[in-house]
């Protein structure tokens, strides 16, 4: 590690198998917390390559529990995180949204490091149950359209780093990493990333795959279709930039999907929007965050999509979701 800390510390970069090979010796306990530490600090310096984010995916994917679920055409809705904008859990009730229309959803997800409500942190407070039991999470999406999978139960290899990283407070390239390493391997992603630069290192790596994909990116910094302003949209299919008139909505103000406080905050947000007494605004966040995903896997025009998003929250479909999923969580 010391060689490899030189050499990043001098602005070179590392391959894609010195990567791999890093995060495999991290897993294996073979580095102290202090060159861990080090290690995760020069990529919040500098940016990541191409190589090394893939050597990086290449190493969790290979580490993880995978659990197979190829049969179901599942969508994983999930946010970088790192924006630092602290908005309410738009993709975690997207996911429900988008379950409740009838779209099977794998959501990865996990405590907040950088926000003060991550998507783990809300549902452990609503009381879905975590588990890696195959059986379990089969019955959920059979059930519920979703299942919920807790990134620290299927990535035992990066509990070295959990820690530091709750200690240093910040995004890391792990941030870059979760949505890229579901374990159940989804044939579809609507991923939510904190900047440009690496919604095109997503769009390089993801286009390699045979995965169905919507990369977004708001302009103005958020790590998911925020309606404040314009988003940049880079799919497989194409790129565009989506602005809220192609929703059929106004333009809203930032301090319209702020999350609050605490996790009860979160949650309490959480809970009226889900009931269909969100806000206006905070209604067509969800349904477009939500409506993108039920576009990519259906291939329909992201209006289309929002109109079935919307039709979900405001008829509780979405709702329905959730409660099954809690009373999954109670057996």
């Amino acid at each position: 590690m010391k060689q490899l800390l030189n050499r990043l510390i001098n602005h070179e970069t590392i391959s894609k198998v010195e990567a791999r090979d890093a995060l495999v010796n991290i897993s294996n306990g073979a580095y102290n917390q202090s060159q861990i530490a080090s290690f995760l600090t020069v990529y919040m310096m500098r940016s990541i390559t191409v190589d090394e984010l893939e050597g990086f995916r290449n190493a969790l994917l290979e580490l993880c529990l995978a659990v197979d679920f190829s049969d179901y055409n599942s969508i994983d809705l999930c946010g970088t995180g790192g924006d630092g904008k602290n908005t309410f859990n738009i993709s975690t009730l997207s996911s429900f949204v988008a379950a409740g229309a009838g779209i099977k959803v794998t959501k990865h997800g996990n405590y907040g490091v950088s926000s003060v409500s991550g998507s783990s942190n809300v549902l452990e407070h609503l009381g879905v149950k975590f588990s890696n039991d195959k059986g379990f999470l089969e019955k959920c999406l059979n059930d519920a359209g979703i299942c919920i999978l807790h990134a620290p139960l299927f990535h035992p290899a990066m509990k070295n780093v959990a820690p530091i990283r709750r200690e240093l407070g910040v995004k890391t390239f792990f941030n870059m990493l979760g949505p890229m390493v579901n374990p159940a391997f989804p044939k579809n992603q609507l991923v939510g990333v904190f900047n440009l630069e690496l919604a095109r290192i997503y769009g390089y790596l993801y286009q390699n795959t045979d995965k169905n994909f919507s990369i977004l990116h708001a302009l103005d910094g958020y790590d998911e279709i925020s309606l404040t302003g314009d988003t940049k949209v880079i799919s497989n299919q194409n790129e565009m930039m989506l602005s809220p008139s192609d929703f059929g909505v106004d333009r809203i103000n930032q301090d319209a999907i702020f999350g609050g406080d605490t996790v009860e905050d979160a949650a309490k947000i959480f809970m009226k929007v889900m009931n269909g007494k969100g806000s206006e605004a905070q209604n067509n966040v969800v349904s477009a965050n939500a409506g993108m995903a039920i576009a990519t896997v259906n291939k329909l025009t992201p209006k289309a999509g929002f109109e079935i998003a919307k039709e979900s929250l405001l008829s509780g479909k979405g709702l329905s979701s959730l409660n099954k999923l809690q009373a999954l969580s109670q057996l």
